[in-house]
């Protein structure tokens, strides 16, 4: 590789005065070496310090690459991958010290593989979640294998809290989101255990008290413009499930009185909402 930094233009200003001209012979970890103690040099934010950051990340850009094949089996696009991986790359070198004698691609990977994964762990959720319960469902994935290959068994509640140090309703509420990690599509091919038909068609079910809620509003004005008495029996027999006896009990009348109190009443509801409409 061919770097010539003295012959580059920046912003219309002249170029790096202070790195060589690097030959065929000289390789990336060495060039970003020389790169990283002149941009220590630079005051931040200058055109050249500008100039040296920005090439560190070109030459740097295969390390991207090749953090990013390791995801390749994901559903991502590749491009997508190597953006993020891109990212951590840049914050790599703005928090490089070439003093601490670490070469910068041992430094970096962590940094570029962990922006990677976190892209994944705040994007791949069908429903978003808080990081907190996101991180609680991982640490109880990995609790769960390690006490199911010692207890030989599944572990309990009790003993998932006990290992991680964290109440049970906590570990309740992480397994719970796990939930929430996929989603089935409404249009999904059901199984035989599912039943026939797709999603969309066996989710919910019809509210057989849903026609009656335009009723119901309509007769709350009537209602409220009965006398106290009729209102109650009304209240008690359609509300409460009571019998003309047991309300007649209720309110200390026969039940023949109870009978024609409710006929007239019904039937000034009826002439009002008749009259509404």
């Amino acid at each position: 590789m061919s770097v010539d930094l003295r012959s580059a233009e920046i912003h219309g200003t002249a170029a790096v005065e202070a790195v060589p001209v690097v030959g065929e012979s000289l390789d990336t970890r060495t060039l970003s070496r020389s790169l990283f103690l002149r941009l220590a040099e630079l005051p931040p934010g200058c055109p050249e310090s500008l100039y040296v950051r920005d090439t560190l990340i070109e030459l740097n850009l295969p390390l991207v690459r090749y953090a990013a094949a390791r995801f390749r089996s994901r559903n991502e696009p590749m491009e997508d991958i190597v953006q993020v991986g891109t990212i951590g790359l840049i914050k790599a070198i703005d928090r490089f010290d070439p003093e601490r004698g670490v070469e910068f691609p041992t430094f970096a990977m962590p940094t570029v593989v962990g922006e990677i994964k976190r892209f994944f762990r705040d994007t791949s959720w069908s429903v978003r979640v808080p990081r907190r319960l996101q991180e609680l469902r991982l640490a109880l994935t990995r609790a769960g294998d390690e006490l199911a290959q010692k207890l030989d068994r599944s572990p309990t509640v009790a003993e998932l809290a006990q290992c991680l140090g964290v109440s049970e309703e906590e570990v309740v509420e992480g397994l719970a989101v796990g939930n929430a990690y996929t989603a089935s599509s409404l249009d999904s091919t059901p199984t035989e255990e599912d039943g026939d038909g797709p999603l969309a068609e066996r989710l919910g079910y019809e509210d057989v008290a849903l026609e009656g809620v335009e009723y119901r509003e309509s007769l709350k004005p009537l209602l409220a413009r009965l006398p106290a008495r009729e209102r109650r029996i009304i209240m008690l027999r359609f509300f409460a499930n009571m019998t003309q006896s047991q309300i007649g009990e209720e309110i200390g009348i026969s039940q023949m009185h109870v009978s024609r109190l409710l006929t007239r009443t019904l039937a000034q509801l009826r002439e009002g909402l008749t009259s509404e409409e």
